[in-house]
């Protein structure tokens, strides 16, 4: 557990002295000073700072201003220290996520960020009808119209979105990802990811995906969190790990092409019938992601081997079964 304080001013000519000995004083063992405007969400010191807090550290703060300008963003930076379990504190206001009366002051915050957005949510939907009424096209003119510098401010919006999603959720995902890559494949990679999480970190309930976990990776080393080596190519797999792999897509198919008339096999069926017989995925899990499922399908089809008309063909009445013996990996 350890106190980490935070001070910023919005120029370089300005002092954070003042904060750092406030700081200080209150028993911060670590104090990181900024210079950058409120405003700025991409902050690299606190990029940073928030990367390594870990379960029971408090981030502290002279002023809540000096750590987000905007009631949306404080809310997003403690929903970030929360799944963390770390804990937040501003020394000049009644917020302290620490103690009863900071989590209520927090509540009421919350309530009021919410009404916010219903507001902004009403007035958007009520711009959008009256520009329709008028026979305009509702939307970002600049984007419309193919503006250059549009694109680019919303292609920079999409990136910092994608920075904070992957720093946020970084300490339940990236300890896997360096145990295993460059050295494994990313299907592996989210194999295992799958297995372990059952889903991505934040409020995103869906399993992870190859290119996700790519994006989320990418944003990482680009934000200096994470090591380049991570993106570099797998090596080529061995023959024996090339022959497990081809028996795997070729049972896969087997259990494909081996399901009942008009029922349909869906990724989740795949899986559950491979944990029914104990068969393991690539890299010794016992569970199976439908996105593990739905590699091997695609590879499977691109050799040739599924009956994509099996559905129609059998007659009323007729099905098709597989046995233990048919799912067995040598």
């Amino acid at each position: 557990m350890a106190l980490i304080g935070y001070a910023r001013v919005s120029t370089e000519d300005q002092s954070t002295e003042a904060q750092f000995l406030e700081l200080k004083r209150f028993g911060c063992t670590e104090i990181v000073c900024e210079s950058a405007s409120g405003a700025d969400r991409e902050r690299p010191q606190l990029k940073a700072m928030l990367a390594r807090l870990r379960k029971g550290d408090t981030l502290v703060v002279a002023r809540i201003d000096r750590l987000a300008r905007s009631l949306a963003h404080l809310l997003e930076i403690i929903e970030t220290l929360e799944r963390k379990g770390a804990a937040f504190k501003s020394l000049g206001d009644p917020i302290d996520t620490g103690s009863p009366q900071g989590k209520f002051t927090l509540q009421i915050l919350g309530a009021v960020a919410e009404f916010e957005r219903s507001l902004i949510r009403e007035r958007t939907k009520a711009g959008v009808r009256a520009a329709k009424a008028l026979g305009r096209q509702p939307g970002n003119p600049g984007l419309i119209s193919g503006d250059p510098l549009a694109r680019r401010r919303v292609a920079r919006a999409r990136d910092e979105r994608l920075s904070e999603r992957a720093i946020a959720g970084a300490d339940e995902f990236l300890p896997i990802v360096r145990r295993l890559r460059p050295a494994q494949p990313w299907d592996r990679v989210v194999d295992v990811l799958n297995t372990a999480m059952k889903k991505r970190p934040g409020n995103n309930p869906a399993p992870w995906t190859r290119d996700a976990l790519i994006r989320a990776v990418r944003r990482l080393v680009a934000d200096g969190l994470a090591e380049s080596d991570l993106l570099k190519a797998a090596p080529r797999r061995s023959k024996k790990a090339a022959a497990q792999a081809k028996r795997l897509v070729e049972l896969v198919a087997t259990i494909h092409n081996a399901a009942q008339a008009g029922q349909k096999p869906t990724l989740a069926r795949i899986g559950r019938q491979l944990e029914r017989q104990g068969v393991r995925t690539a890299t010794g899990a016992g569970t199976w992601a439908p996105s593990s499922v739905k590699a091997l399908l695609d590879r499977a089809r691109a050799d040739g081997l599924l009956d994509e008309d099996l559905m129609q063909k059998p007659g009323a009445g007729e099905t098709h079964s597989v046995s233990r013996t048919d799912l067995r990996l040598e």
